[in-house]
């Protein structure tokens, strides 16, 4: 995946190159720095005297001997005062001086944790929507896998606002579909959240109790299931092929059938980004999806891809939240309100939000995989 979030120690991770949060000085400070130079072994501080003092803002290159990546990127992030005194230009340059230096260094990966967010103080939300701008910038020029590596929840944090959107959200429709399955949509829309969120605990009270009986009865046969009504199911057109053979009786042929299935999901995205006038590269690195990826998708018109790719491409073309099922379904794929993950991506959809880097971020913050990709 060209930019990933993940949540673990940077030290660990086999890429070409970790990016230090380093002091200015040749020193070994707290926190990532010295986590990097008790991995990488007594050499690394040798070799950081060597290069000498390093300015904010500016990052240096040295070997990275015993950790699993080849090279340690010593970049020397700004310490927040207030945000009056260009706190995050300093930041962002210190984020562009270090991609600049993986690139010089022909790094193929390289790893960041959060630079200037944990000792330095800078505000969790600013630390990330930098690190977030100067990555998609970077990527849109450049073939390399960017990961953040932060090493618990703590040390992340979307901004408060748009968290408490997406929970309101995810809130409105999971519990709504939740009431749904449980009882085939005895909730009219009238429940709050919280009378939401009441109801479904003491269904699973009811639930966790009827298992205890069952448990106290093993000789008792469960009851079936009674059928389900038909007029509680959505209702869907029938196609053509299928009307026709209602009114005349007669069956098609395969020949028939075959005619009447829609474009694949690989010729739908090449007629799709054809729409927009824009070359491929544009979309593929705005959907966060490899350029290897993308290759194998324009020359396999029966590829089929995972869901987070599919709709990585429809937040790329920009398709409204009906463009959408309709895209993903050419892939075997639906939007629905009983997946978190779904409900974060139709949120962002709705509100014509379509940075995937945006969407990736709260993705994450809720526990749920990231859309776009390197592989299938």
């Amino acid at each position: 995946m060209p930019f990933e979030i993940i949540r673990g120690d940077v030290t660990e991770l086999k890429v070409d190159a970790i990016v230090n949060a380093a002091n200015p000085k040749p020193v070994v400070g707290w926190g990532v720095d010295a986590g990097i130079h008790q991995k990488a072994g007594p050499k690394l501080l040798a070799a950081r005297e060597k290069v000498g003092a390093i300015p904010v803002g500016q990052a240096a290159v040295t070997p990275g001997f015993d950790l699993p990546s080849k090279y340690v990127i010593h970049a020397v992030g700004p310490v927040w005062v207030d945000g009056t005194h260009g706190e995050a230009a300093l930041l962002r340059q210190t984020y562009d001086c270090a991609l600049a230096a993986a690139a010089k260094k022909k790094c193929k990966s390289v790893a960041f944790p959060l630079l200037s967010s944990g000792n330095y103080g800078f505000p969790k939300d600013v630390a990330l929507q930098t690190a977030v701008a100067a990555f998609s910038a970077f990527l849109m020029d450049h073939d390399i896998s960017i990961t953040l590596a932060v090493f618990d929840k703590a040390a992340f944090d979307l901004s408060g606002k748009l968290f408490a959107s997406v929970r309101s959200y995810i809130d409105e429709h999971y519990i709504q579909s939740k009431l749904w399955d449980e009882y085939g949509g005895a909730s009219d829309g009238t429940l709050t959240v919280e009378e939401g969120k009441l109801l479904l605990r003491q269904m699973e009270r009811q639930r966790q109790l009827r298992a205890k009986r069952v448990e106290a009865m093993p000789d008792v046969a469960p009851m079936a299931a009674p059928p389900i009504s038909a007029n509680i199911l959505p209702s869907a057109s029938a196609p053509a092929h299928a009307k026709k053979a209602k009114l005349t009786g007669a069956q098609p042929s395969l020949e028939e059938l075959l005619k009447q299935t829609d474009a694949s999901f690989s010729e739908t995205l090449l007629k799709l980004i054809d729409r927009t006038g824009k070359k491929d590269s544009d979309i593929y690195k705005k959907a966060n999806i490899d350029r290897k990826l993308f290759s194998k998708i324009h020359n396999n018109p029966a590829y089929k891809p995972t869901k987070p790719t599919a709709l990585a491409f429809a937040i790329a073309l920009e398709l409204s939240l009906e463009e959408t099922r309709d895209f993903i379904g050419r892939a075997g794929f639906a939007l629905t309100h009983s997946s978190k993950f779904d409900i974060i991506v139709e949120y962002f959809i709705v509100n014509r939000n379509y940075d995937v880097f945006a969407i990736n971020e709260a993705l994450f913050a809720f526990d749920q995989p990231l859309i776009g990709g390197n592989a299938a």
